[in-house]
Order: structure tokens, then C-alpha cells, then sequence
């Protein structure tokens, strides 16, 4: 008899089964407990690395951010983990939650409906996040 399960579901339950196996711990990975730990860099340091270090004439830090959450949200806001840093990098590049959610509905077009949404509760619920770390 076949096994009537989808190959994709098998091979997450076979990987979730030898995560378990390695380290219980891992039964219940939660992607955003990384991004937790995952430091936001500050914006110098961003401009040295991304900015115009190695080009005087080229992109800011926050501009390439800006490029990195466009492709993002293109691909479906699929990796919900690299859109979240990116928008708490935005942020902390000093981009404004209101230019990080023009930058997210500018790609209606290209993403399309479904793909914005998404990326507009993924950025919200940083922009919520930071706001509380603030306070």
C-alpha cells in the first residue's frame, strides 16, 4: 500500500524526528526565539559594511535595505525571519514605519496582494515590537 502522504510532510517529519533525536530542544524550534538573539546592527556599522565604505558614489546602507525588503516581499515575504531583521535594520538605519510601508505596498505590482499583506503584518508586528522595547 502507497503511502498517501505528500513527499514534502514526510521529509519534515523525518527531519523534525532526527532534530528530536540530536537535541530535544529542537522539538520545538521557534524561528523568531533566533531572531531574538539576532543583534541589530547599528547604523554605522550598517553603512560600513553595506553603505558607501568601498563605493563613495554608490548605495546607503538604508537604500540597500530598502532593495533587500523589495526582494523580500517579492519572493511571497516567504522568509518571514530575513523580512523581520531587515525591517528592525530599517528601522534602525532611521527609516520611518511610514516609508517601510510604502516600500511594502509599492510592490503590489510585482508581488501581488496575497505577498504584500503578509509582509505588512510581518513589519507591523516588528514595528509593534520595537515600540514596546522603547518604552
Amino acid at each position: 500500500m502507497a503511502d498517501a502522504r505528500n513527499p514534502f510532510e514526510a521529509m519534515l517529519e523525518q527531519a523534525q524526528a532526527m532534530a528530536k533525536a540530536m537535541n530535544p530542544a529542537l522539538e520545538n524550534f521557534n524561528p523568531k526565539g533566533f531572531e531574538a538573539i539576532w543583534p541589530t546592527l547599528p547604523k554605522e556599522f550598517m553603512e560600513m559594511a553595506f553603505g558607501k565604505s568601498f563605493n563613495k558614489d554608490g548605495l546607503d546602507s538604508k537604500t540597500r535595505l530598502f532593495l533587500m525588503l523589495a526582494g523580500l516581499v517579492i519572493q511571497g515575504a516567504q522568509a518571514e525571519s530575513q523580512l523581520r531583521l531587515t525591517v528592525r535594520h530599517l528601522i534602525a538605519a532611521g527609516a520611518t514605519h511610514q516609508e517601510v510601508a510604502e516600500a511594502i505596498a509599492q510592490m503590489t505590482m510585482f508581488a501581488g496582494v496575497p505577498a504584500v499583506t503578509k509582509a505588512g503584518v510581518l513589519a507591523k508586528e516588528v514595528m509593534d515590537e520595537m515600540e514596546g522595547e522603547e518604552e
